[in-house]
């Protein structure tokens, strides 16, 4: 019996920042006077350059120096995530604050003013990274005894403001390099880490075979421990959307070639229920949204982008249509070929496991027509031309017209041919 594949997902989790240092005027709770609301900004960027000067240098002693000592949960916390971090091969670390008064603090609890602040963390890792991955962290700062200290980071989770996640906040981070891979996990065997890494360093070939273009490609492959955690890093509260996703890839759409580069997260349940050639298609496919993202924009349909990376996963796997396509297999064999390619909320997590496994099959059906009546080179063309698109169908139809020489309703009913043919 074919296996059903599981849903692949890019996730545009990460907030990328620029432009320059942002310092608000500080909205304190507590007592403080004008002079503690003019200078406390600029006095916790100052214990902030410290703290990340810690990091960059490995000194714990330091990095404690910037925790309130009154907080004694949340230090222990932070000593375990400095510890967390030791092996990580970090080439640079920085914070900068963006604003103040970025959430409103709960009551005061005694001690001095406090601070709630809306910061950047940027970091980067050695040989992976080009330009620094961004996260957004809201953080509250505390006066005491004439000092600033970081007091806590989850102040702000009542109005919706979470800290963003890193794995080494979830525990001691174990590291496997491959060849064209960096993979970090906690709470993984090595054994399990190896694997991904072997796989990771197969895709990587793989993928440049397919799309003629330039891309780093290095793969950062991220493992946390459960589905949970999973969730925690994409920065959602709510790991049932997560259940039965295999992996998602993190990145900004669009972005130019100097872009942070992509994190491929795996889901350790999901991953571990596929098959030896599910994990191959899941490692290739994740790996082709990392290669394609620099020219993957707003105006490039999802049944592309999903179907790409789909059809570059299946490239060379020797699967048959009806094998790769098994729900919209049945789907055409009960009458019901579907009237229209498929659309971004088809691809919803909330869409249902039929609904959008026909919706990944459909696009890679589209994509594998392209290549099969076209030619490979033209299927990348394509996708290449609608980077340069306008957003929307009519932006589609030009291109098809374009690059193709058909406009989207023949497109349309040449590609329900196509399926109705090789899945009938």
């Amino acid at each position: 019996m074919a296996e059903k594949q599981r849903p692949y997902r890019r996730h545009s989790a990460v907030t990328w920042a620029a432009g320059g240092l942002a310092l608000l005027l500080a909205v304190l709770t507590g007592c403080g006077g004008p002079a503690t609301e003019r200078t406390g900004p600029a006095a916790v960027q100052r214990l902030l350059d410290a703290r990340a000067a810690a990091v960059r240098d490995g000194d714990a002693d330091a990095f404690l120096k910037s925790v309130d000592p009154s907080a004694e949960g949340f230090r222990d916390q932070q000593r375990r995530m400095f510890a967390n971090l030791r092996g990580v091969p970090l080439a640079d670390w920085r914070y900068r604050v963006v604003r103040t008064g970025a959430f409103p603090l709960p009551g005061a609890t005694g001690g001095g003013p406090r601070i709630a602040a809306e910061v950047r963390l940027s970091y980067r890792l050695a040989g992976y990274d080009t330009v620094p991955v961004t996260a957004v962290q809201y953080l509250t700062f505390t006066r005491r005894d004439g000092h600033w200290r970081l007091s806590s980071d989850t102040d702000g989770a009542a109005d919706g403001k979470r800290t963003a996640r890193q794995l080494w906040d979830q525990g001691r981070v174990r590291l496997v390099r491959g060849e064209h891979s960096l993979v970090l996990g906690t709470g993984q065997s090595a054994v399990r880490l190896r694997e991904l890494a072997r796989r990771a360093d197969a895709a990587v070939p793989a993928v440049t075979d397919a799309w003629p273009g330039r891309w780093s490609r290095e793969v950062v492959v991220e493992a946390p421990d459960s589905v949970r955690r999973m969730a925690e890093l994409l920065g959602s509260p709510d790991d049932s959307a997560y259940e039965g996703i295999a992996a998602v890839t993190t990145g900004e759409a669009g972005a130019s070639a100097r872009a942070p580069a992509d994190r491929v997260i795996v889901n350790p349940e999901a991953y571990g229920e596929l098959s030896d050639l599910g994990r191959r298609v899941v490692l290739t496919h994740e790996t082709t949204h990392v290669a394609t993202r620099t020219v993957t924009t707003a105006a490039t349909p999802l049944w592309l982008s999903e179907g790409f990376a789909d059809w570059t996963a299946y490239r060379t796997a020797h699967r048959s249509p009806r094998a790769a396509a098994p729900e919209l297999t049945r789907a055409v064999a009960a009458g019901r070929l579907p009237e229209r390619l498929p659309a971004a909320a088809d691809f919803g997590f909330d869409a249902g496991a039929d609904r959008l496994n026909r919706a990944y099959e459909g696009g890679w059906l589209a994509c594998r027509m392209i290549a099969d009546t076209w030619g490979e080179g033209r299927l990348a063309a394509f996708y290449r031309a609608m980077a340069k698109a306008p957003e929307g169908p009519e932006g589609l139809d030009r291109t098809l017209r374009t690059e193709l020489h058909l406009s989207a309703s023949d497109f349309t009913s040449k590609w329900r041919a196509y399926v109705q043919d090789v899945l009938a």
